[in-house]
């Protein structure tokens, strides 16, 4: 069944392979004004339809960038834990030792 398209349902919805209008007879000539923003629609539009794929591509870089720095943020913050941690272990074994000393020193 080769039915041609409508307006409503093209056959196509790519701007570059839809048929021209053509002018219809009942119109007089001239009276409609020159189509030179033809090229210029057609870009726009497709650039349009570019754009709009890229938007979940954009998106999804944004939300790993975002990610990224989560990871980082909580990387920092497990380092800064395990470096407190080791602080205080050092701390109580500086302390061990000055008793030890004093102890020796004492005796």
């Amino acid at each position: 069944m080769n039915t041609a398209g409508t307006i409503d349902r093209p056959l196509t919805h790519d701007p570059k392979k839809q048929a021209p209008m053509k002018p219809s007879a009942s119109e007089p000539t001239g009276s409609a004004i020159p189509d030179f923003t033809t090229t210029g629609a057609n870009d726009s539009r497709e650039n349009r339809t570019r754009e709009m794929q890229l938007i979940p591509e954009a998106l999804a870089r944004a939300h790993m960038h975002e990610r990224l720095q989560e990871a980082e943020r909580e990387r920092r913050a497990v380092r800064l834990v395990t470096a407190r941690r080791m602080q205080r272990r050092a701390e109580r074994a500086s302390m061990r030792a000055r008793r030890a000393l004093a102890m020796a020193v004492m005796q």
